[in-house]
């Protein structure tokens, strides 16, 4: 069982990098151990097939489970990593369900390999995706144009009118997971996305940790998404960090292309590592979510720059 919330000092390093290559949960994990992580998390395209070899490789001591990414293992019937499958904030009440009893599943596997904290997403408001049309505007060098602040006050609009109850739903199952994931002293970390309608909002974090004080519940924070909510012109990047940090459990690490290519090697992208150390403490996470895409050499460079800058811990 996983003991209390002490964090070991550890980077770790993301199987949404290799777990599409594998048949064998124990090879998978290997293939990480040998880029020199004595930690893996295991993220959300577990396959049902690659769990025997996860609980063989931990039982040998081949190297320890830092972090579940929900959902994990992935729910019957997906074949490839879909975390928002079930959505916390769904108003079809079947949905719900099906999300709080898969990740009911990801708390008992976090339990049975002593992880210490699984990612979470909330969900999101149902309606007109404005993340993708701000991306593309951003994209054709329009930022500073009326047409991208119009786009920009119409997604504020919508979302502000139609999130109390996507946000309730959402907050309600959390209240539910919370005290099955405290009974194993497992934490819970809420992902910041890139997404404007998804949830928490920016504008919500504030009211979502005063309502949610128990410390089984802390910030994760996706440095990608973060860059890029900046990118849109939604948050800046270090200030909401630095307003996060009393909360803070731990990071997924990677860089971002602008104005929205993320999981690039830490180096490649625009990611200021060196203006956000200041924020990072021993006991922080620290988990490598590289794109599957990647080769091993830039994969391997892009963690030697990251801890050229964080340090080696």
């Amino acid at each position: 069982m996983a003991s209390g919330y002490f964090f070991l000092k550890m980077y770790s390093f993301s199987t949404c990098w290799n777990s599409h290559r594998h048949t064998d949960g124990r090879a998978m994990l290997e293939e990480i151990r040998e880029l020199g992580f004595e930690y893996a998390e295991l993220s959300h395209g577990i396959r049902l097939s690659l769990v025997p070899g996860i609980i063989d490789a931990f039982q040998a001591g081949v190297i320890k489970i830092s972090t579940l990414h929900n959902f994990c293992p992935l729910p019957i019937g997906c074949n490839h990593a879909n975390p928002n499958v079930f959505k916390f904030s769904s108003t079809d009440s079947r949905e719900r369900e099906n999300a709080y009893k898969h990740t009911l599943k990801t708390i008992e596997f976090a339990d049975r390999l002593g992880a210490k904290l699984i990612v979470l997403h909330m969900g999101e408001i149902n309606m007109r995706n404005y993340t993708d049309k701000l991306i593309d505007l951003l994209e054709a060098g329009k930022q500073d144009t009326p047409k991208y602040q119009k786009v920009c006050q119409k997604a504020e609009i919508k979302r502000e009118k139609a999130k109390a109850k996507y946000c309730e739903n959402a907050y309600e199952m959390l209240e539910r997971i919370v005290e099955q994931a405290a009974m194993r002293g497992i934490k819970l970390g809420i992902e910041i996305r890139e997404d404007l309608e998804e949830i928490p909002l920016d504008s919500d974090w504030d009211f979502f940790f005063q309502r949610f004080e128990d410390p089984t519940v802390c910030y994760w924070h996706d440095i990608g998404h973060a860059q890029i909510k900046e990118n849109l012109g939604f948050i800046h990047h270090r200030l909401h960090l630095e307003s996060m940090a009393s909360r803070l459990g731990g990071f997924h690490l990677h860089d971002v292309e602008f104005p929205a290519r993320d999981h690039r090697p830490p180096g490649r992208g625009m990611i200021d590592y060196e203006g956000l150390k200041h924020l990072v403490k021993p006991d922080h996470i620290k988990v490598f979510e590289l794109s599957p895409s990647l080769k091993p050499e830039a994969a391997r460079e892009g963690i030697a720059h990251l801890k050229s800058v964080w340090g080696h811990e």
